[in-house]
C-alpha cells in the first residue's frame, strides 16, 4: 500500500485532538475557531522579536496589531556551541550535550514576547527548530550528535539519539506553556528538507523519511499537548513526477499531499518565494497557481492551509502582493502569514533582509486593507 494511501486511512479513522480548551484557538474542518466564533489568520512574521528588549517587543507587537494581523510567526529556537555576548539563545551545546537556557536571555525571555503579545491581543505560531544554519537548527544537532560522522542532514529525521535530543528540547517549551493560550500553535521546524545549509543529503533520504518523522513527532507534542495545534512549517512542495515546474517536483523530501494527511497535524503550512525558485519571469502569475493548487488540496483533506511565508522583492511588492491575496480571498484558502515585520526600534530599523515592511510604508497599509477583507471573508 502507498504511504499516502497509509495516512489517509489514518486520518479517516483517528481525528486530532479532543474537544476544544477554553480560549484556546482549534480547528474545525478548513477554519480556526476560538471560543466558538471563526478567527480569522491574518499572519505576519517576526523571527528576530525574542532578541530586542523588551520595550522594543512593545513596539513591535503594538505596530503589528495596529495593521489589523491577528497572528504572529517567531522562532522558538536558538542553538549555540559558545554563550554570546549579547542576545537570547534556548540550548548551548558542548561536546554532544545540550543544556537548555531557562534564563533571562532563555526561556524566561521568550516569556515577555508571550506576555506582550497576549497584551496585544495576538496570537503567536512558534517553530521549534530550523532546516537552516540561521539560529543554529538541525545541522547543530546532527554536528554534536552523529555517531558515524559523515553529517547527512537527514540524520536529524531518522537517528534515534537526535530525535530524544529534539523531544527533549520539545518537552522543555510544552512543560512551560501548555496552559498558555496565546501560543497557537507549534510548529516542527522551519522550512524541513532532505538537505541544509551545512550538510547535504543522504542517498536514502525521500518524502517517506519527513513525512515518517513529521508523524513521529507531531504525535509525541500531541501526547504532551492537548491544548495547542500542531503543524510542520514547511514550504509546501508538491512531489507530481512529470512536466511540472521545479517546485512540483523537487525531490526535496516534501510531499504536502501526503503530509496533510498526517493525522496527529491540525493545518498544514506553505512558502511562496518565486524569484527564487526559478520563477522570476513569471512572479504573479506562479504565485496565483501556486496558492490555487494548495487550497485545492486543503478542500479534499478538509483540514486548514495557511500560506505562512511569502515575498518579492521590494520593488515588486506593491504590485504582486494584492493578487496573491486576492486568490488567497477568492479560493477559500485558510489564511496567511506576509514575510515579514518590520518596526523602527530603539536601536534602529529591526532587521531587514529584503523582505520586511515598515509602518511607514505602503506594503504596511496593504496589509491592514488584506487583514480586514479577510475578517469579513470569514
Amino acid at each position: 500500500m502507498k504511504f499516502s494511501a497509509i495516512l489517509a486511512l489514518c486520518a479517516a479513522t483517528l481525528t486530532v485532538g479532543a474537544a476544544p480548551t477554553a480560549n484556546f484557538v482549534y480547528t474545525s474542518g478548513q477554519k480556526f475557531y476560538l471560543n466558538g466564533l471563526k478567527y480569522t489568520f491574518a499572519g505576519t512574521n517576526a523571527y528576530w522579536l525574542a532578541q530586542m528588549s523588551n520595550s522594543d517587543i512593545d513596539k513591535a507587537f503594538s505596530d503589528i496589531a495596529a495593521s489589523g494581523v491577528t497572528t504572529v510567526r517567531t522562532w522558538g529556537f536558538n542553538d549555540v556551541t559558545s554563550i554570546p555576548s549579547t542576545g537570547t539563545y534556548y540550548q548551548l551545546w558542548t561536546n554532544g550535550t545540550a543544556t537548555i537556557n531557562y534564563g533571562s536571555n532563555g526561556l524566561a525571555k521568550f516569556d515577555y514576547v508571550v506576555q506582550s503579545a497576549a497584551a496585544h491581543g495576538l496570537h503567536l505560531i512558534v517553530t521549534l527548530t530550523n532546516n537552516w544554519v540561521d539560529y543554529g537548527g538541525m545541522d547543530v544537532y546532527v554536528s554534536q550528535l552523529d555517531p558515524s560522522g559523515g553529517g547527512y542532514h537527514d540524520l536529524f529525521y531518522t537517528d534515534p539519539t537526535i530525535q530524544a535530543a529534539y523531544k527533549t528540547y520539545v518537552s522543555a517549551w510544552i512543560s512551560r506553556y501548555s496552559s498558555n493560550p496565546t501560543i497557537m500553535s507549534w510548529e516542527l521546524a522551519n522550512e524541513p528538507r532532505c538537505a541544509g545549509s551545512t550538510t547535504v543529503a543522504s542517498s536514502a533520504c525521500d518524502t517517506t523519511t519527513i513525512t515518517t518523522w513529521v508523524s513521529t513527532m507531531s504525535a509525541y507534542i500531541k501526547s504532551l499537548d492537548k491544548n495547542h495545534l500542531v503543524a510542520i512549517g514547511d514550504e509546501g512542495w508538491f512531489q507530481r513526477p512529470g512536466a511540472q515546474p521545479y517546485p512540483y517536483d523537487p525531490s526535496v523530501g516534501i510531499s504536502f499531499d501526503d503530509n496533510i494527511l498526517v493525522p496527529t497535524l491540525d493545518w498544514a503550512t506553505l512558502h511562496l518565494y518565486p524569484e527564487y525558485w526559478g520563477e522570476a519571469d513569471n512572479v504573479t502569475e506562479f504565485g496565483i497557481a501556486w496558492i490555487r493548487d494548495h487550497a485545492a488540496v486543503q478542500k479534499t483533506a478538509n483540514k486548514p492551509v495557511v500560506i505562512e511565508e511569502f515575498g518579492v522583492s521590494i520593488a515588486n511588492q506593491s504590485e504582486v502582493y494584492p493578487y496573491w491575496w486576492n486568490e488567497v480571498l477568492s479560493s477559500g484558502m485558510t489564511g496567511d502569514a506576509i514575510w515579514q515585520s518590520g518596526s523602527y526600534l530603539s536601536t534602529g530599523p529591526s532587521p531587514n533582509d529584503g523582505f520586511t515592511y515598515y509602518p511607514n510604508g505602503t506594503v504596511y497599509q496593504l496589509v491592514k486593507g488584506y487583514a480586514a477583507l479577510l475578517k469579513l471573508r470569514g
